[in-house]
C-alpha cells in the first residue's frame, strides 16, 4: 500500500465536444428507439409529459439507459396506474415508479421545492415544467424533451453548452446549502464523464457542510459513487475538495478490491460496490489487515481464520495480499463431511459438546487431506470426541 491520495489531487479532464457527441438533432431518432415511450404517450391521454434530467443528458450523449425520468404536468400516480404495471408511489414527492417493456420509468408531477432549513428534505408543491427544471442540481440535469409534441430540446439554463464544454455548474448559490448531497453527486458526475467544476460551483462546493444531512443520506450517495466504474476518481475528488477524507492507501485499495471482486468466485462471495465503499471509508480494515498478515500453513487453519467474517472483509483482506483466501473462496468453504452428529451418537458419543468437537476434528482432517471417505471421517471424529 502506498501514500494518501490527497497528497496529489486528481484533476478531472473536461470532455471535448467531439468526445461528448452532443447531437440534439438526433433526439427524435433516439427517442423512437425507446418503444416503451409509445405506451407512455398513449396512457398520458393528452397530458403534457417530458423526458427530463439525466435521461436527456444521456440521450444527448448517445448513451443507453435502463431507466428514464419523466415529468408530468398533472398527476404522476394516475399516469402510472393507467400504464397498468406494478407501481410504487411516494405521496410526499408526487412520484411513481413503473416498469414498462423492460425500462424502469420514474414518473414525477412537475413541482417546485423549498427548504425549511439547510439539509432538510424539501417541501414541494405542484408547479410548471419551468419551475421543475429550476429546482434541479446541475445545468446538465436541467434539460427536458417534450414527449407529446415536437421533441425540441428545452434548455433554460445552458445545460447543452456546459455538456459540450465538459463543465459541472449548479443553478443557484444555495444549491449545496439546501441539499449538501449534491456535492457528493458532483464527484460522481465528474468521475463518470471527466468533467471540470465551474469556478463558482467549486467555490460553493468546498464550503458544503455535510453535517446538516443524515449519515444515511450521505451513505446512500456514497454507495452510488462506489457503484461507478471510476469510483476511485470520485472518492479522490471528494478528498481533494475536503468533503470525505481518504485514508492512507485507500485509492489503491479501491482499485485492488474492484479487481478482486471482478473474479467470478469472488463476485459470489462479496458485493463489489459494498467492498469499494468499505475500502474508501476504511470500514473493516483492522480485521482485513489481520487476515492479510496471517501465515496460513493448512486449509483447516484458513477456514478457521476466515469463518465468521463477512464477504466484504474477506475481499478487502484478499486485496491487501491474503492470497490464501482464494483457496477458501474457491474450494475450502465448500468442503462437507459425509458423517453427521447422528453417526457419532449411534456410535456411543453422548449428545453435547463432544459431538461438535468430533465433527470439527474430522472436518479439519478432511480439509488437510488426512482422511478419505466416511470410515476415515468417523474414526477421526470418534477419537476426538472421546479424548
Amino acid at each position: 500500500m502506498v501514500g494518501n491520495a490527497s497528497e496529489e489531487p486528481i484533476k478531472s479532464q473536461p470532455m471535448s465536444p467531439d468526445r461528448a457527441k452532443i447531437e440534439p438533432e438526433r433526439i427524435p431518432e433516439r427517442l423512437s428507439a425507446l418503444a416503451a415511450l409509445d405506451r407512455v404517450r398513449e396512457a398520458a391521454a393528452g397530458t403534457a409529459i417530458y423526458l427530463v434530467g439525466g435521461a436527456v443528458r444521456d440521450l444527448l450523449l448517445g448513451r443507453d439507459r435502463t431507466d428514464l425520468d419523466i415529468v408530468v404536468e398533472g398527476a404522476a400516480a394516475a399516469l402510472g396506474q393507467r400504464l397498468g404495471e406494478a407501481i410504487r408511489t411516494h405521496e410526499r414527492f408526487s412520484t411513481a415508479k413503473v416498469r414498462v417493456d423492460g425500462l424502469e420509468l420514474d414518473l414525477a408531477t412537475a413541482r417546485a421545492e423549498s427548504y425549511p432549513e439547510p439539509g432538510a428534505l424539501p417541501e414541494v408543491r405542484p408547479a410548471t415544467l419551468a419551475e421543475d427544471l429550476d429546482r434541479r442540481d446541475f445545468t446538465l440535469n436541467a434539460m427536458a424533451v417534450p414527449l407529446t409534441r415536437d421533441p425540441a430540446l428545452i434548455d433554460p439554463h445552458g445545460g447543452r453548452e456546459d455538456l459540450e464544454r465538459g463543465v459541472l455548474r449548479v443553478l443557484h448559490e444555495r444549491s449545496f446549502v439546501d441539499d449538501p448531497t449534491r456535492a457528493l453527486r458532483a464527484a460522481r458526475y465528474a468521475a463518470r464523464y471527466g468533467f471540470e467544476l465551474d469556478p463558482d460551483t467549486e467555490r460553493l462546493l468546498r464550503e458544503t457542510d455535510l453535517t446538516t444531512v443524515s449519515s444515511d443520506r450521505v451513505d446512500a450517495e456514497l454507495r452510488k459513487l462506489a457503484a461507478e466504474p471510476e469510483a476511485r476518481r470520485g472518492f479522490e475528488l471528494l478528498d481533494e475538495w475536503g468533503l470525505v477524507p481518504l485514508g492512507d492507501g485507500a485509492s489503491e485499495l479501491i482499485d485492488a478490491v474492484s479487481a478482486v471482486t471482478a473474479d467470478d468466485s469472488w463476485s459470489e462471495m462479496s458485493d463489489r460496490d459494498e467492498a469499494v465503499l468499505a475500502a474508501a471509508k476504511g470500514t473493516g480494515l483492522t480485521a482485513a489487515r489481520g487476515l492479510a498478515g496471517a501465515e496460513v500453513r493448512a486449509p483447516s487453519q484458513g477456514v478457521d481464520l476466515a469463518r465468521g467474517h463477512d464477504g466484504v472483509t474477506l475481499a478487502l483482506a484478499r486485496a491487501l495480499g491474503a492470497e490464501w483466501l482464494d483457496g477458501y473462496v474457491e474450494e475450502w468453504r465448500e468442503v462437507r463431511l459425509e458423517i453427521d452428529g447422528e453417526d457419532l451418537m449411534r456410535a456411543g458419543v453422548p449428545e453435547g459438546p463432544a459431538v461438535g468437537r468430533g465433527l470439527a476434528a474430522a472436518l479439519d482432517a478432511k480439509l488437510d487431506g488426512e482422511v478419505s471417505g466416511r470410515e476415515d471421517e468417523l474414526r477421526v471424529a470418534l477419537n476426538a470426541a472421546r479424548s
